[in-house]
């Protein structure tokens, strides 16, 4: 018998549901799948951009388990992704939207930031491809695992809490004021070398 997918409900649009959603730290959204009428997704998608005085949205809860988990929404960071699923339906079509974090899909080259969004069972060196593309610094591949225990031990990669669905969310946030001297002192200490080891 194959995997369900548990879908959770929107408490402010109990019409959508939702099969995979992160956030980060202060529950901002970084990503969610949401599922619905096309009437039901384009009245969140507008609930999103409106003001409060208009009956707009800048949160909404996911239900869990009989818990609420609220979801802080900015739209200035939102890109979108919507696909008719079922066309001809007894409701009408249904649609499949994705809501995520513009830096999921292009790292903010400026700040040195970025989210990844992979499948939990991902191996965590498929990571290393954004890492080497968010940051300024020349990394070569056989530098990749010196590099990432140095991520991690400063806390620049890191794993979202409380992702649902079968999504991990990762943060990277490179601190080029640590990163390039920690760099420089493996390069002292031939541990990062032009050439790989044999």
């Amino acid at each position: 018998m194959p995997n369900s997918t548990q879908l959770y409900q929107i408490e402010e649009c109990p019409d959508l549901y939702v099969d995979a959603c992160a956030c980060d730290d202060q529950r901002n959204l970084v990503f969610i799948s949401i599922w619905g009428r096309d009437t039901a997704v384009q009245e969140l998608l507008a609930r999103l951009t409106l003001g409060a005085a208009e009956g707009g949205l800048d949160q909404f809860h996911v239900l869990q388990d009989g818990h609420t988990r609220p979801v802080f929404v900015n739209d200035e960071l939102l890109q979108k992704r919507t696909t008719r699923e079922y066309r001809a339906t007894l409701f009408g079509s249904m649609l499949h939207v994705w809501l995520f974090d513009y830096r999921c899909t292009q790292p903010d080259q400026a700040n040195h930031f970025a989210y990844a969004l992979k499948q939990r069972s991902s191996p965590r060196e498929s990571l290393w491809p954004l890492v080497k593309e968010t940051c300024p610094l020349p990394l070569l591949d056989h530098w990749q695992q010196p590099v990432m225990q140095l991520l991690d031990q400063h806390e620049m990669l890191t794993q979202l809490p409380g992702s649902l669905g079968p999504i991990a969310a990762w943060r990277l946030a490179l601190r080029l004021d640590v990163l390039e001297p920690a760099i420089g002192d493996l390069i002292r200490q031939h541990q990062l070398t032009a050439q790989a080891s044999a």
